[in-house]
């Protein structure tokens, strides 16, 4: 079972949304998860309500049945330093560093380095265990980048190649990638029901499986129930304005006599119901498209007064039940 599990998805598509709530969900019944956001954004902070996170690991929720949710905002700035300290002990000279601002050119200059010292946070945290030998966290939740440059951000190896062929650096991208190629790792996409993000979510996909970096599940984020039955789906399609004019005649509206109130009433619900038809038509089609990838499918509803943290909580119980994840 994975322990690592890493949310991407289009922006704009709720990823960071669903892996709050993810985190939630995998902390159930006394159980212990990291939540770690990779972006500098502090979206977690606001959908927890809670104040801005530091560098360090922090109790943000806890969870049904008695989990705890912690929280690590990674800086690649404040990674860096650690690194230099691990492996070189520079201490207060890693601090006169900051200063003199090396930190910022050398993860400006190297993009892969950046990548390399914020999965590195996470991997480490996958694999630390406590004096009895057990896990610290039973699972790790990434916020990550979006499917545009999830493979890059994941694939370090490739990423610091041309930076060192030995060594710490080196050794560090290997201990990385040991963990993210390997059954530990699942990558998680979040995409709705729209022709562009299933898109991006199908070549993120391909892109994943090229490259070695294990793909868990597929959450389709916002759903909308259908208002009507198949139908009436066809009859809205068609434009039946006779069987409108019926349906709000038995509803007592009067008959659809010329200027009444019922026949003021049926072009709009008759454009109306066409629009939603075609929505419906629209979204089972990009649905069949998500299910032919192959993957696991999860389905989260649309909140229309927006994500609180109570509605967090139901959209992590609704995780639950689609089973594991």
């Amino acid at each position: 079972m994975s322990r690592l599990h890493v949310v991407s998805g289009k922006g704009g598509t709720g990823k960071t949304t669903v892996a709050a709530a993810l985190a939630l969900a995998l902390a159930t019944e006394g159980r212990r998860t990291l939540l770690v956001e990779v972006e500098g954004r502090q979206g977690i902070a606001q959908l927890f309500e809670t104040e801005a996170l530091p560098y360090e690991e922090r109790k943000i929720a806890v969870a049904p049945g008695g989990g705890e949710v912690y929280a690590l905002a990674i800086d690649a700035e404040r990674a860096l330093l650690d690194y230099l300290q691990m492996f070189y002990k520079l201490g207060t000279a890693g601090r006169a560093l900051k200063k003199l601002g090396a930190i910022d050119f050398a993860t400006t200059i190297a993009p892969g380095l950046r990548d390399v010292l914020l999965t590195g946070k996470a991997c480490e945290a996958v694999r630390r265990k406590d004096k009895s030998g057990a896990f610290v966290y039973d699972a790790i939740v990434m916020d990550a980048p979006p499917t545009g440059r999830i493979t890059r951000f994941l694939n370090v190896n490739d990423e610091v190649a041309g930076l060192a062929k030995i060594g710490p650096i080196h050794n560090q991208a290997q201990a990385v990638m040991r963990v993210l190629k390997s059954p530990e790792t699942a990558v998680h996409m979040v995409t709705l029901l729209e022709e562009m993000p299933v898109q991006e979510t199908a070549d993120g996909i391909a892109e994943l499986r090229a490259a070695g970096i294990p793909v868990g599940g597929i959450v389709i984020n916002m759903t909308r129930p259908a208002v009507l039955g198949n139908g009436d789906l066809d009859i809205a399609a068609r434009g039946a304005r006779t069987a409108v004019a019926k349906a709000l005649s038995q509803a007592g509206l009067g008959g659809a006599r010329r200027g009444g109130l019922a026949d003021r009433l049926i072009d709009p619900l008759l454009e109306q119901a066409r629009e939603h038809a075609e929505r419906v038509e629209l979204e089972r089609a990009e649905h069949a498209e998500l299910t032919a990838i192959g993957l696991p499918t999860y389905e989260l509803e649309l909140l229309p007064e927006g994500v609180d943290l109570a509605g967090l909580y139901r959209l992590a119980r609704d995780l639950r039940k689609q089973g594991p994840i």
